[in-house]
């Protein structure tokens, strides 16, 4: 069964799309309540976002089946990504509104957790290290792009309304300060949206654990609001309003590029 699709670039470019799949296996959707069949905490459209990620010869990995099932972006222990903030786990069981989206007695023990991280997440993380092996064999370096997107209010997770564009470097250990400061530099140049590096979103477990930016190993997630890309309903991508989205993803990206390059060859120097 293949659990994720991977199209392999030219480039030393990986984007992950951890949380575009939306399909739900059976015996799992009729374990849970009715308002969560939709997968209503989706990365939503995600995949189109990033469209332009493969003609320019990145790299692209996104998997089939929906966070609800595992969530690939979280520690295969569960530790919480957030300590004393609310979130949600390896195997949710409640929604991004607090709500839980199980029915009673129906919740995943110890053994179907177990189970489903053999079938779901292994698979996914198994592809993205053999993907940074292939891509620094190939370029000496390899950065990884974790592309993902929330609805910009959400009570539960956070106060107030999130930024448009949301950087995550793991506090810096990702992607180095220094190398950060030019894209926030770009940022604050425009002002059609709103944005912030490291704030309620860090980066997740995948920003944290794959990077290596001491052996040229670089990191970067961007949670996008998605107000920013879809129509006003938020259920369907609005591909007028996303366009300068796009392009400003690209810049980012461009710099992005330009710094880890210039980073990971000074420590070729070293």
């Amino acid at each position: 069964m293949h659990t994720f699709e991977l199209h392999q670039g030219t480039l030393p470019l990986l984007v992950s799309l951890p949380h575009n799949g939306v399909e739900i296996p059976e015996a799992v959707r009729a374990k849970l309540k009715p308002s969560a069949h939709g997968a209503p905490d989706t990365d939503w459209f995600v995949d189109r976002l990033y469209g332009f990620a493969e003609a320019i010869g990145a790299s692209i990995l996104k998997p089939r089946y929906s966070r609800y099932v595992i969530d690939l972006n979280r520690s295969p222990d569960d530790v919480s990504l957030y300590p004393g903030q609310n979130t949600t786990g390896l195997c949710p069981l409640k929604a991004f509104t607090g709500e839980t989206i199980y029915l009673d007695g129906q919740q995943p023990d110890h053994n179907e957790v177990v189970g489903r991280r053999k079938q779901y997440w292994q698979p996914y993380h198994s592809a993205l290290h053999a993907e940074i092996l292939r891509i620094k064999q190939q370029h000496g370096k390899a950065l990884l792009w974790e592309g993902h997107s929330i609805r910009p209010e959400l009570p539960y997770l956070f106060e107030g309304r999130l930024p448009d564009f949301n950087l995550g470097t793991a506090g810096g250990a990702s992607f180095p300060d220094e190398l950060l400061a030019p894209i926030e530099a770009l940022l604050a140049a425009q002002s059609q949206y709103s944005w912030v590096s490291n704030g309620r979103f860090k980066g997740g477990y995948i920003t944290r654990h794959y990077a290596r930016p001491d052996e040229r190993t670089f990191a970067i997630q961007l949670e996008l609001a998605q107000s920013a890309y879809m129509d006003e309903s938020m259920t369907v991508f609005d591909a007028d309003k996303a366009a300068p989205v796009q392009a400003l993803i690209e810049r980012i990206r461009d710099q992005v590029k330009a710094g880890s390059y210039e980073f990971a060859g000074r420590l070729t120097l070293r």
